[in-house]
């Protein structure tokens, strides 16, 4: 029968092979974290750094803990050795030996100084010493293990993620600014100048924060909580990057301005031409309107548009200047104004003309009921050629009294409709018979 002891029961032999198995792997696994930990990438890249913010206490944090976390590993060693020790004197150990080796292995045997056990986390009250089973120590060293790892995987995902995106973004920043440069685009004179200025401020910025204060560019869950849960902050950068796509997009159409300048000049000449010359054409046609209709009400017509004209010199003058960043919204708003006013001349010229347009189909109309009677025979017809006369006078005189005139044509057309269908027993035709 087992020994009770502190912990319990001995435990026998193969339950102490078994537990000295497990903590030996245990060992070996802690070993090869720390290993791997002080070999890791992001920690020598935050040694190195001048750290600021979030950044600065954590890794300073970290920084004992990982010193702590070896001098922990000492101390688990050397308790592990002392229990193998004990457990190699010979092959069936007695009963006493049993029992110590269950008080190594499960009882708080592990003695940590009090330096190590106060900034432990155990509580507010230093003690001197602090006893734990090397379950409870391994236990911690894991705890810690796991926040100082979060610091440098967290750091090292945020420095491989964004200072080399923001180094490529601020090199086509560069030839943005180069480009603009050269359309004229400049701070102070164009906004899309003032622009690029902002966002180069904000990338040396953005760039010097994410190398001083990694840990504050980090969203979501730790590594250690949720592997995969977290990830680096990219907001500010992918705001800066649509920022400086919207620039460049601005620059370009600048750039587009400056290959088709001329032609769409010419083409903007050639539609304000076009508007001179219909407004020259209503202009003349109001005065023919007046001397040829009489009691018509003629709009007036409004003259060249001057201040088109002048806009379109300084165009020229901006093309001749090379101030394409000037020139690109002047011939966007010339183009748009031009056409209206390509549009209202033309407008212009209809409203003068419908007096005359209105008399031209008067006079179509008297000439197809004048055919229509000689189809029908009756082109001698003494009422119809009274009539048809009649009309024609007013139609052909100036000026011309277009109500006088229609009403005149609408009775040629009745003496027609009357002749050619005879009327109905006791109703008088166009000549009074009955």
């Amino acid at each position: 029968m087992a020994v009770a002891g502190p912990t319990g029961p001995a435990l026998s032999r193969e339950e102490v092979d078994r537990a000295l198995a497990r903590l030996g792997a245990e060992h070996e696994a802690v070993e090869s974290s720390l290993l791997a930990l002080q070999d890791h990438a992001g920690r020598r890249l935050l040694e190195g750094a001048e750290l600021t913010g979030v950044t600065r206490g954590r890794w300073a944090t970290a920084e004992a803990l990982i010193a702590r976390l070896w001098a922990y590993f000492d101390v688990y060693t050397a308790a592990l050795e002392r229990a193998r020790e004990l457990r190699g004197r010979r092959r069936w150990p007695t009963q006493g030996e049993l029992g110590e080796l269950t008080d190594l292995l499960l009882g708080d045997r592990v003695t940590l100084p009090g330096a190590t056990a106060a900034l432990s986390g155990a509580g507010p009250t230093a003690r001197l010493s602090e006893q734990l089973s090397l379950q409870e120590l391994v236990d911690r060293m894991n705890r810690w293990y796991a926040e100082a790892l979060d610091v440098v995987v967290i750091a090292d995902a945020v420095w491989s993620a964004l200072p080399a995106r923001i180094d490529l973004l601020a090199a086509e920043l560069q030839r943005t600014r180069s480009l603009a440069h050269s359309v004229g685009v400049r701070p102070g004179e164009h906004p899309a100048g003032d622009d690029l200025e902002r966002i180069t401020a904000e990338l040396a910025a953005l760039r010097a924060e994410v190398i001083g204060d990694p840990l504050s560019f980090w969203t979501g869950d730790s590594p250690s909580a949720a592997p995969g849960g977290g990830r680096p902050d990219t907001g500010r950068y992918d705001r800066a990057a649509r920022a400086l796509e919207e620039v460049r997009r601005e620059i370009e159409a600048v750039l587009t301005v400056r290959q088709d300048a001329e032609q769409r000049l010419m083409r903007v000449r050639d539609v304000l031409s076009r508007a001179d010359r219909t407004l020259q054409e209503a202009r003349q046609a109001r005065v023919e309107v007046l001397s040829k209709i009489a009691a018509s009400v003629v709009p007036a017509v409004s003259g060249p548009p001057t201040a088109l004209h002048e806009h379109l010199s300084a165009a020229a003058e901006h093309r001749r200047r090379a101030q394409w960043h000037r020139l690109s919204p002047l011939l966007e708003e010339l183009e748009r104004r031009a056409e209206e006013e390509l549009l209202r001349a033309r407008e212009q010229l209809t409203a003068v003309t419908a007096p005359l347009a209105v008399r031209a189909e008067l006079r179509g109309r008297l000439d197809a009921y004048k055919a229509k009677a000689a189809r029908h025979g009756l082109a001698e017809d003494p009422v119809l050629v009274e009539r048809y006369d009649a009309a024609r006078r007013m139609l052909w005189s100036a000026p011309c009294d277009l109500a006088a005139a229609e009403a005149a044509v609408l009775r040629y057309q009745q003496a027609i409709a009357e002749a050619v269908i005879p009327p109905a027993p006791g109703v008088a035709d166009h000549r009074g018979n009955r």
